[in-house]
């Protein structure tokens, strides 16, 4: 069982009233639901929009140093044994009260989850709201009944502890980033002392730029180009899922299995700047595909997302126009004219 420890704090929040906290007295003993329930988290988790980055630069300082933020003392003071599960959380759970009287007018109950999964050691935090629904009882009646709403959770957040207290990693804390206020999302930041460190978005476009040069430079079949394509879109969709980065050296291994770090060395030598691993970013992944295709001495590819940019198709007079020549076939065109 990857669960070491559980607990839920209530948060209870009535329109304008205030809003009060009713805190647990102990952990939830662990059972086969309680494996379930994290199962059903995990996986709602990995599907919501993140921020990944680091605690603010002073996580290793005294008790005190940083006000806004104890939690990573507090994290360190728990795993060193310094407080058990109930006060660690119990402190989370006192200041995301605060955090919600001033911005959100609903009850929820904070999960807190430390689970270890293979050598990764985590602590995981959820705000799960309830949803009002039906059961059938053991005399066959129909009863109302109270669950989680897992779908709805506008705040929640993941600690690596190994990578943190390895201290070879900048990406070691995610975030839910809430759509429906900014306040809200800056609040709940600054509770966790988080600073993002890494844009998925923009790594992620870096990636597939870097990828869409590999293959132009390969000069690739256009079967193989999609083959390659597929790859990296199949292995990229799947650490996403599973709330994983991309791993470069891994990617390369799987986009090429002769070569299994040649596409490695590409990025290293263009030197575009990417993190050994990219936190996949689920939109920017799916709008991602190549056009290919040869025919009487002209071969074109291109990223699906340039259609209608830099690229456009006039199906009437079946051509495209190349708004954006590459620097290197301009030159070409250059000297030949």
């Amino acid at each position: 069982m990857p669960i070491l420890n559980a607990i839920a704090h209530r948060i209870q929040k009535d329109g304008d009233a205030q809003a009060k906290l009713v805190p647990a007295q102990a952990p939830i003993p662990q059972t086969d639901t309680l494996d379930a329930l994290l199962e059903g988290l995990n996986k709602a988790y990995h599907g919501k929009s993140k921020a990944w980055g680091h605690f603010h630069d002073v996580e290793r300082a005294d008790e005190g140093s940083d006000p806004a933020s104890p939690l990573p003392w507090e994290l360190t003071d728990y795993l060193a044994e310094g407080r058990n599960f109930t006060a660690l959380t119990r402190g989370i759970a006192e200041r995301l009260t605060a955090l919600l009287d001033a911005h959100l007018s609903v009850s929820g109950d904070l999960i807190v989850l430390e689970t270890r999964f293979g050598d990764g050691h985590f602590l995981t935090l959820a705000l799960l709201h309830h949803r009002e629904g039906f059961a059938v009882d053991e005399r066959l009646a129909v009863v109302p009944a109270r669950q989680l709403n897992l779908a709805q959770m506008s705040l929640a957040a993941r600690i690596d502890l190994t990578q943190w207290r390895a201290g070879d990693s900048r990406q070691y804390l995610s975030w839910t980033k809430d759509r429906g206020g900014k306040a809200l999302a800056e609040g709940f930041a600054a509770l966790l002392g988080a600073v993002e460190g890494v844009d998925a978005t923009g790594e992620t476009h870096t990636l597939l730029r870097a990828f869409s040069d590999y293959v132009e430079r390969e000069d690739l079949p256009e079967e193989a180009s999609r083959e390659k394509t597929d790859a990296l879109i199949d292995y990229a969709s799947d650490q996403a899922s599973r709330g994983e980065p991309i791993t470069l050296e891994e990617l390369s291994e799987v986009l090429d299995e002769q070569q299994p770090r040649a596409f490695y060395e590409h990025i290293r030598n263009a030197d575009y700047g990417l993190s050994p691993e990219i936190p996949p970013d689920r939109k920017t992944l799916s709008q991602f595909r190549r056009f290919a295709g040869r025919s009487g001495g002209v071969s074109i590819s291109f990223d699906s997302h340039l259609l209608g940019s830099s690229i456009e198709y006039d199906e009437e007079a079946d051509r495209l126009i190349i708004k954006q020549v590459p620097k290197q076939l301009k030159e070409q065109l250059r000297r030949k004219t």
